[in-house]
């Protein structure tokens, strides 16, 4: 007798949580970058959120980018883009609803900046899970003071 799916490789938990932070990513209104976050606590998705300017108000797809008109480089002068970050969706997000993300994991298709950083810290989020890079060495230095565990992941060999 066969079975539906037979042969199909299912997904680790890691795996699973960063293609949802993937398709997250889709909704992003950034010119410059798509990025993806979600919130989980024991393998269960408390918020999600993707980069893009605050609910109600034009987006970078719409109005154009400043820090990109301007040649600003990746990494830096966050304080003049009109969005905000997927990983401070995602936290406001669960804040909004009441959602208690202490001593969950973030996971993010880009590693988070320093600004994220302080607020992951401070939102209690334990574990960072990334999978692209990102320019920003004080983000990596908080991370590490605040002794979260921080991965790189890398999609199995094939995705």
């Amino acid at each position: 007798m066969s079975h539906i799916g037979e042969g199909l490789s299912r997904p680790g938990w890691d795996e699973y949580f960063m293609q949802v932070a993937e398709v997250v990513s889709r909704r992003s209104t950034c010119v410059r970058r798509n990025i993806g976050a979600v919130i989980v606590k024991d393998k269960r998705i408390l918020a999600t959120g993707y980069n893009g300017a605050p609910s109600g108000l034009l987006h970078c797809i719409d109005v154009g980018c400043l820090r990109a008109q301007l040649a600003i480089p990746s990494g830096e002068r966050h304080e003049i883009c009109r969005g905000l970050h997927a990983e401070q969706n995602a936290i406001i997000q669960a804040a909004k609803y009441g959602i208690p993300v202490q001593g969950s994991t973030m996971y993010s298709t880009t590693e988070p900046c320093s600004l994220c950083a302080k607020m992951l810290i401070n939102a209690g989020i334990t574990r960072v899970v990334y999978e692209d890079p990102y320019p920003d060495n004080l983000s990596r230095q908080l991370m590490k003071e605040a002794g979260m565990i921080v991965e790189h992941f890398k999609p199995p060999a094939g995705n």
